[in-house]
């Protein structure tokens, strides 16, 4: 308890020639206000601090250096220009935090996503997703392959009709 007393010691400065009790207690109230004001202010200085770490924490595609101050470990795993779009759909989907990096010294390029580590389960669900998207994508047809079997069935379906007509004028 004496030790709580002698941090809490404060020392009170008055100039004057006559000091009354008034004018003690005026100085001393005057003293309190200073400090509760110095006390809020460091309150919002601090909640603003903390406000400021929440805004740092984000999700979704980041820069590498922001991904390394964190100091978990990072993943990476390479995938090819035309997925990257298809990718970063399913990734936002997941609020997953990666970091794509371009590797110009193959050719053609190569980019890598990075990952966290502690993100793999996730990141599996993600995988499972995009890797069915994109073998759904290949097994499609095209649409120009499409819309050539559209027309040789249409030009099929013509040659009928006029061999159906010929025939019924001809027979008498």
């Amino acid at each position: 308890m004496q030790e709580e007393v002698n941090e809490k010691t404060i020392a009170l400065c008055i100039r004057g020639g006559k000091i009354t009790a008034d004018i003690l207690k005026s100085a001393l109230m005057k003293l309190m206000r200073d400090m509760e004001k110095s006390r809020q202010k460091s309150a919002q200085k601090s909640q603003a601090k903390a406000e400021e770490k929440t805004d740092v924490i984000r999700h979704g595609k980041q820069s590498l250096d922001s991904m390394m101050k964190d100091g978990s470990q990072l993943t990476n795993i390479e995938i090819t220009d035309q997925n990257i779009r298809s990718f970063e759909k399913v990734a936002r989907k997941y609020s997953i935090d990666y970091s794509l990096k371009k590797d110009k010294s193959t050719q053609p390029p190569r980019y890598l996503v990075f990952f966290r580590a502690k993100d793999t389960d996730v990141m599996t669900a993600a995988f499972k997703e995009y890797t069915g998207a994109t073998l759904q994508k290949g097994k499609k047809p095209s649409i120009r392959k499409r819309l050539q079997k559209a027309i040789e069935r249409a030009a099929k379906h013509r040659e009928r009709e006029k061999t159906k007509q010929k025939d019924r004028g001809q027979t008498l």
